[in-house]
């Protein structure tokens, strides 16, 4: 699922005319798997994500590819660490949301060194906020539909 929400939104017009800006809706998928079965099984899913959606786009080795991998990896490394706090799911993604930007723009600076790229990290974070929100109050309402049905080996999601 988070493949195909990675390729689809890849197709789609960016919102803003800013490099990288989306809403993200991929990134659903791994902050459900964060909270129903844990770090372990995001960051499969995460890497899954990446390389399958990749390899859709026709981006698998690219540099948009291992930006794409990086930012995913990272934004299930951070959820799953804030989840073991007392944080819910608009918060765990708008911290995954975040976290993509920063590793994204990292990974581009390593590569190429243009320290130009960080011009654009304050408008990604600025947008991280509303599109990590509208993300976790999707994942919210899907925990809260999916909870009944499933036994989690994480925090009791039912009532986010």
């Amino acid at each position: 699922m988070g493949a195909i929400l990675h390729w689809i939104e890849g197709t789609l017009p960016a919102p803003i005319p800013i490099p990288g800006a989306r809403l993200g809706v991929a990134n659903l998928i791994t902050l459900l798997a964060v909270v129903m079965w844990g770090t372990r099984d995001a960051l499969i899913i995460a890497a899954g994500r990446a390389v399958l959606g990749s390899l859709l786009g026709g981006t698998f080795g690219t540099l948009t590819f291992a930006m794409s991998s990086g930012g995913a990896i990272g934004a299930a490394l951070v959820m799953s660490l804030a989840a073991l706090g007392p944080i819910g799911p608009v918060g765990l993604s708008v911290l995954g949301a975040a976290t993509h930007n920063v590793s994204q723009l990292s990974i581009f600076y390593l590569v190429t060194r243009y320290a130009g790229v960080w011009i654009y990290l304050p408008p990604l974070l600025a947008l991280a906020v509303p599109a990590g929100t509208a993300t976790g109050v999707a994942g919210a309402y899907l925990l809260s539909r999916i909870a009944p049905l499933q036994p989690f080996n994480a925090r009791d999601w039912q009532n986010p």
